[in-house]
């Protein structure tokens, strides 16, 4: 046991005769691990953009609801009351009536 010890710390097991098995595996596990940090990078960059495009339409939505009360307070009658008062143009105080058009044969 000891042995194996020593032979795997000063590195006897990547020099000896049968070294080529051992040499392909070490390969292969680092191969898999480039793979894996690749991949960690890959997936940690997506994570930051989709947290980036959620905080975007956060502002967008906030936006969007802020525009449409404007809207809304620019479309009630006071307000428009108001803004055409400022032009010298005031409500009718008469009410709207209808026209009724009869249809004539012929």
């Amino acid at each position: 046991m000891k042995k194996n010890i020593y032979s795997i710390l000063r590195g006897t097991f990547l020099v000896s005769d049968d070294a080529f098995k051992n040499w392909r595996a070490i390969i292969f596990i680092s191969v898999l691990a480039i793979i894996m940090i690749a991949s960690s990078h890959s997936v940690d960059q997506k994570v930051y953009e989709i947290a980036k495009i959620n905080n975007e339409i956060k502002e967008l939505r906030s936006a969007f609801v802020e525009e449409r009360s404007k809207l809304m307070q620019l479309k009630m009658e006071s307000h428009v009351v108001k803004v055409m008062a400022e032009k010298d143009i005031h409500p009718s105080v008469n009410p709207p009536q209808k026209i009724k058009v009869k249809k004539q044969d012929n």
